[in-house]
């Protein structure tokens, strides 16, 4: 890629696409372009990009995604927008899970190839890997095996996307490639406790049970719960009174999904293993490879991660040791907790010459000072 090239991220407003203009800014690029549909990047997000270069689009449109391509022609693409969640919202949202992804990766996959972009780079998920793979999983695990029931149509959709790209290499002579990141965390994250991801709940969970405990025990103003919960998405309808912010109604609605000034529950046994790739890293490993290495050299798909795990457990202490929270931590072994472990094989990329650069803590540091301090600029 050029320095003026142009650039296409569809889905620059979420956490991988946010991260992915980061990188390229850093790295020089003047000439990017996004899409974004259900909110638009903010200027508190480190975006600097001309709102010209923005556009509003649903993705799942192939009409409006055809007129884009053909009117602006980009030259190469970043595929990260998407339709993602955590267990909760994968085992309830399943017909659209599965829809969405798939319509938004055909439509820009073979909108991408009508127009002529030179090179693409298709974002999945570590879920498409089988429930029971041998761990590590290596790239060849694909499909043998059956999917993790609570992901299964999210990892459908992301496994059509990597088949897509490798069958329009093969019969059309195209350089699209595809990399399955491990899970993800950082900036611009989603800390909604229905729809997020586990790390940003457990942030979310800690630090609301931290700060019931302020209330309770340090006379701390309960306004401050009743003002954190109306800036940032609390996640559950909490159905207020003649109009007026209820305490107690609060209280009751955090007891019931675990978090009390006392305790916070987490889902499963807080046994299953699971592997953390801070978002910048990601980024980079992605503008690493767009730069440097097509699809002959990657192949189907290619792993990106940090190469080692975690229990839940283990990170649920590890985040109630970086917020300061001294209340229990509860296992709910009624709750599904999904895979027992999903560890990335990642020797061929390290073999390609990229590593991670952020630990565990310094990311969970970063993301929970990126999302409190923005919370506090509303």
């Amino acid at each position: 890629m050029d320095k003026n090239s142009k650039i296409f991220i569809a889905g620059i407003a979420g956490m991988v696409g946010s991260a992915l203009f980061r990188r390229l800014k850093t790295a020089g690029y003047t000439n990017i372009h996004g899409s974004y549909r259900c909110r638009k990047p903010a200027s508190d997000n480190g975006f600097e990009i001309d709102p010209q270069c923005l556009v509003n689009i649903d993705l799942r449109r192939q009409a409006d995604v055809e007129s884009f391509f053909e009117k602006e022609k980009p030259e190469y693409v970043f595929l990260a927008a998407a339709k993602v969640g955590g267990i909760l919202a994968n085992n309830t949202l399943k017909a659209d899970f599965i829809y969405d992804n798939l319509v938004i990766a055909a439509n820009v996959i073979r909108a991408s190839f009508t127009y002529g972009v030179r090179k693409l780079l298709n974002l999945g998920s570590s879920c498409i890997y089988p429930k029971f793979a041998s761990q590590p999983m290596k790239e060849e695990t694909l499909l043998t095996g059956s999917l993790e029931p609570t992901n299964e149509p999210y990892a459908i959709a992301k496994i059509s996307a990597i088949k897509l790209c490798r069958y329009f290499n093969e019969q059309y002579k195209t350089n699209y490639i595809s990399v399955m990141p491990t899970n993800l965390y950082g900036p611009n994250d989603n800390f909604d406790l229905e729809t997020s991801h586990v790390l940003p709940a457990l942030i979310r969970k800690f630090y609301l049970a931290n700060l019931l405990f302020q209330i309770e025990q340090k006379g701390l103003n309960e306004n401050a719960l009743i003002q954190d919960i109306r800036n940032v998405n609390f996640g559950y309808n909490i159905k207020f009174e003649s109009g007026e912010e209820r305490f107690e109604l609060i209280l009751s609605a955090l007891e019931k999904i675990g978090i009390t000034a006392d305790s916070v529950t987490i889902w499963g046994s807080g046994e299953a293993r699971r592997e953390f790739l801070y978002v910048d890293d990601l980024a980079d490993a992605c503008v690493f490879l767009m730069q440097r290495f097509g699809f002959k050299e990657i192949r189907e798909f290619i792993n990106i991660g940090v190469g080692k795990d975690i229990r839940i457990i283990e990170l649920a202490q590890l985040i109630q040791r970086i917020i300061g929270f001294r209340g229990k931590i509860l296992c709910d072994v009624s709750k599904p907790e999904g895979s027992p472990r999903k560890l990335l094989d990642i020797s061929r990329i390290l073999s390609l010459g990229w590593q991670p650069q952020t630990s565990l803590e310094d990311g969970i540091r970063k993301t929970i000072n990126w999302h409190f301090s923005k919370s506090q600029r509303r």
